[in-house]
């Protein structure tokens, strides 16, 4: 019955958070009774494991400019002139132009600059195209903003690419922006050249921005390497969001940033950038001493870490996918190419006491200590999404424990 009432709880993607279905999971945990320490494979917060831990630079950096005192006062709500030039010249590096520093908002993680990309957009009428599967939050902004969301479908055996197709038949005259996740949450998927060229052709047909949501950027090991969307802002204006929390190891910083790659001017109007203004001046920023490190965090910060960071992940990622393979059930249609999680399908008709994702995801708690998200959470209904962003023993012991309980409840 208990269960029942969690189900119904996190049944509405648009009224749920990541962060609200997991605690339910974790209460629903019994390790005292199983005796099995929690293992979480739900959360993308890679810095609950050793083997990721931030850079010396970034540490460098913000210890040295705490220590100074000059950053103990109020940032400009844009954010400080150094930290905006400093993330222009880091995303400069793979456009073929070069941002200038008014073009980039400081703010408070990625959460953040999705809620104002979004406010500054609204308007009465207006929807939203939304991949399915998608990270929750957009969903939950835009009901906020009394924005109507469409979804488009993702296809997972083409590696996750965008329905083009649908794109265009959901969009209409109110239609005023679309969001592409790349590398992806919740998929793991990385875009090649050419079909994030389309994207930008099929917005500038439709006459819509296009949201580039880059927490994850230059997270790639896989055959398609890390191209920004920006590079085809040309093409149709981007307002790409980012941070330095999955690259950098620093979630808990949140410092993220808002961009509008717009070489050609069709977005930047003085009206559009006064909006971008004044929702910075009611939100504020992150903490102006993380703001003032990040001139040395993005220059000092050697290739070396961000090498071993994407070998830990391709290596975790192939013990997933490897691991999921012979554990009946489950499937993974495709495996993952970029970021720190990717979904995985259930063949619920194999298998016997299990309704559903919450469900199944409740059971495992209680009975594993695994904690995995719901594919409901992020838009598909029976799937999973499982984090590779973990240390390799303990995965192994979770997928191990996974494997356990599918065997248990299997026909």
């Amino acid at each position: 019955m208990e269960l029942q009432t969690q189900s119904q709880e996190v049944d509405a993607p648009t009224t749920i958070t990541i962060k609200g279905i997991l605690g339910l999971l974790m209460s629903n945990t019994d390790s005292k009774e199983n005796g099995k320490r929690v293992i979480s494979l739900g959360i993308g917060d890679p810095t609950a494991y050793s083997c990721f831990h931030a850079s010396n630079a970034a540490q460098e950096g913000v210890v040295e400019a705490l220590r100074s005192a000059k950053f103990n006062g109020y940032a400009p709500t844009a954010g400080l002139p150094q930290t905006r030039e400093a993330i222009a010249g880091y995303l400069s590096r793979d456009l073929p132009y070069n941002l200038a520093a008014e073009s980039v908002y400081v703010t408070a993680g990625c959460t953040q600059a999705i809620e104002i990309a979004l406010s500054v957009l609204a308007r009465p009428g207006a929807n939203i195209l939304l991949p399915r599967p998608c990270f929750p939050i957009y969903g939950l902004c835009a009901s906020f903003r009394n924005i109507e969301v469409r979804y488009f479908d993702l296809h997972p055996e083409k590696g996750w690419e965008v329905d083009l197709d649908a794109v265009a038949d959901l969009a209409d005259h109110n239609t005023v922006a679309m969001v592409i996740i790349n590398p992806g949450n919740p998929c793991g998927n990385v875009y090649s050249h050419q079909h994030l060229k389309k994207i930008a052709e099929t917005a500038k047909r439709l006459g819509i921005v296009v949201i580039a949501d880059e927490v994850y950027g230059h997270l790639a090991f896989g055959a398609n390497p890390f191209v920004p969307m920006g590079i085809f802002g040309s093409i149709a204006p981007v307002l790409t969001l980012g941070s330095l929390s999955k690259r950098w190891l620093v979630p808990g910083w949140r410092l993220g940033w808002l961009v509008i790659n717009d070489p050609d001017g069709s977005l930047m109007s003085p009206k559009f950038v006064e909006r971008i203004k004044k929702y910075c001046d009611i939100n504020g920023g992150p903490a102006t001493f993380i703001q003032a490190a990040v001139p040395d965090i993005v220059e000092q910060t050697q290739e070396v870490f961000f090498k071993k960071t994407i070998n830990i992940l391709k290596q975790t990622s192939d013990i997933c996918y490897q691991k999921i393979e012979d554990i009946n059930g489950i499937t993974c249609p495709t495996k993952p190419k970029g970021a720190m999680a990717f979904m995985v399908k259930l063949n619920l008709s194999v298998m016997k006491d299990i309704s559903d994702d919450i469900d199944f995801c409740f059971k495992l708690a209680k009975e594993e200590s695994v904690i995995i998200l719901p594919g409901i959470a992020v838009g598909l209904k029976n799937w999973i999404r499982i984090t590779f962003a973990v240390d390799v023993p303990a995965l192994e012991e979770a997928m191990e424990r996974l494997k356990s309980f599918c065997e248990r409840h299997s026909y």
